[in-house]
């Protein structure tokens, strides 16, 4: 599954692409309404691939209507779980068959590197599909504790319709952990990738259509998340909606809920995450590849991100050497040859963003001790990977996500010091521990305020893990595990009274 092509085969298939540019509606792939559409555009060379559907609140309102339809009738929601699970096994076969064509994709609408995408990305977006494919049919539904007159029945049900709204950083794999188990549940699902990053979400709903998946049962609909984003948040007629990326959007989701019908609402959302390098820590030069990983995979546009290093005064000297030593194995260029480890910035916007944010850092005092520059390559959206040493709490670019290859160092003199750092931020989404001492670093990470803690290496979990954060980093449910089938589910107590009654024979 990890076969890596050359980057000329890449640019072959790339050349070869004729993507989807419709919204996916009821098994059919549909132009907006309007008739409007907008460009997706490769951010590594500033070319424009396609013009995609531009959707509004009427397309939303049919959209929902038909997913509703979909539900009510049974064709999916009532099917045996055995059988969603055969359906979508073929989805994931179908979509290993096509792989290449949608690593492509994928890369040349993010600029993601492809190599990171074809032994990353991709295989874990179908390990993800499988195994809520498989775990449909082994949730067991509850009996209560009653006596022998009564029977309490606790049971899982579908939802209803629900909504994924999908960021930009990882558009298959996000795809994956939210209409798979939404999917297996029973439910019909409406996905909404993200503008900039919306074709290879199309390829899957052709291929789901190909699986068996009933029409109305996996819908993709594209356009703004000003239009229809705000649609599905605010629609009467969707149970839930599960969504990943900024946390002033996911604010703003929640609003629509309260302001609609109440639907369910799951956020995972920013993170301003810690790699904490405590007193005993060992082995720094695998320290100093985990540290690097964990900043600059997907170029930091990641929100598990460890984008603060805070490591004791005995050992950042050294580390920060193996770090530079580390960066040169991360090329920087063409996101399709599979030698290159980072790609360019999705969109201009962004890449203005994160160099406003080096900008910040300069002039707030801190020290560029690595990259701190674009890079004349392609579109010219690409960002050197920078670090910043003398970084103080207070600093901007210490507090905010910046969503981008730039990693801040802040030099502590006490375990105590480091772990009240790394709980010093708004967010809690995931925190790394370097310490050789087990239950030493069990207890650091017990103390740290964050969903996921990894010891000793830099991971989020697997698929079994739930994954979500604490603070402003998310609300509401957890994405991953069998946790994430209750964002997609209503618990319904059913009560059977068994007693024997003698009716009152004045009554007759």
């Amino acid at each position: 599954m990890h076969d890596l092509l050359s980057r000329d085969e890449y640019h072959a298939i790339a050349d070869g692409i004729v993507p989807m540019t419709n919204s996916y509606i009821n098994g059919k792939f549909t132009s907006a309404k309007s008739g409007k559409t907008y460009p997706t555009t490769n951010p590594a060379t500033g070319e424009v691939i396609a013009e995609i559907a531009s959707c509004d609140k009427t397309d939303v309102d049919y959209t929902v209507k038909k997913a509703r339809q979909a539900f009510e009738s049974g064709v999916w929601s009532r099917m045996h779980p055995g059988e969603r699970k055969e359906i979508l096994i073929r989805l994931v076969k179908l979509m290993k068959r096509n792989r290449y064509e949608l690593q492509v994709l994928e890369s040349i609408d993010s600029g993601k590197p492809i190599r990171e995408i074809a032994t990353i990305d991709f295989p874990e977006t179908l390990e993800c599909l499988a195994w809520y494919a498989e775990a449909g049919d082994k949730l067991y539904d509850q009996i209560s504790p009653s006596t022998d007159d009564a029977m309490g029945l606790i049971v899982r049900e579908p939802i209803g319709v629900v909504a994924c709204i999908l960021p930009w950083n990882f558009p298959l794999q996000m795809l994956g952990w939210k209409a798979g188990p939404a999917l297996a549940a029973g439910n019909s699902v409406i996905v909404k990738p993200a503008s900039e990053t919306s074709m290879s979400a199309l390829r899957v709903a052709e291929l789901a259509g190909e699986a068996g998946v009933p029409p109305g049962v996996f819908n993709v609909i594209t356009g703004p998340g000003s239009t229809v984003g705000e649609a599905l948040g605010t629609h009467e007629d969707i149970g839930a909606i599960s969504f990943t990326g900024s946390t002033e959007i996911g604010r703003r989701v929640l609003e629509y809920s309260a302001g609609s019908n109440l639907k369910k609402v799951t956020l995972e959302l920013g993170g301003k995450n810690p790699a904490v390098v405590l007193e005993d820590a060992e082995e720094l030069d695998y320290v100093a590849d985990q540290v690097v990983r964990a900043m600059f995979w997907n170029m930091g546009e990641n929100c598990s991100s460890n984008s603060r290093l805070i490591v004791h005064r005995k050992h950042k000297e050294e580390l920060c050497r193996r770090i530079h030593d580390k960066l040169r194995d991360w090329k920087i260029g063409d996101p399709l040859d599979p030698q290159n480890g980072l790609g360019s910035m999705v969109s201009k916007k962004h890449f203005d963003d994160v160099m406003r944010y080096i900008e910040v850092g300069r002039k707030e005092g801190a020290e560029v001790i690595a990259g701190g520059e674009a890079l004349d390559i392609g579109s010219g959206l690409f960002i050197a990977p920078t670090i910043f040493d003398k970084v103080t709490p207070d600093m901007t670019i210490a507090k905010d996500e910046i969503f981008g290859p730039v990693l801040t160092i802040h030099s502590v003199g006490s375990d105590d010091e480091a772990i009240s750092l790394a709980n010093d931020t708004v967010y809690g989404l995931h925190a790394t521990v370097f310490c050789a001492h087990g239950k030493k670093a069990l207890r650091a990470a017990r103390r740290i305020q964050a969903g996921t803690v990894t010891v000793n290496s830099y991971c989020e979990g697997d698929i079994t893990t739930p994954f979500g954060g604490y603070k402003l980093s998310g609300f509401g449910g957890r994405d991953n595990g069998l946790h994430a089938f209750d964002q997609y589910t209503e618990t319904k107590t059913i009560w059977l009274d068994l007693g024997e009654h003698e009716i009152d024979a004045r009554l007759e």
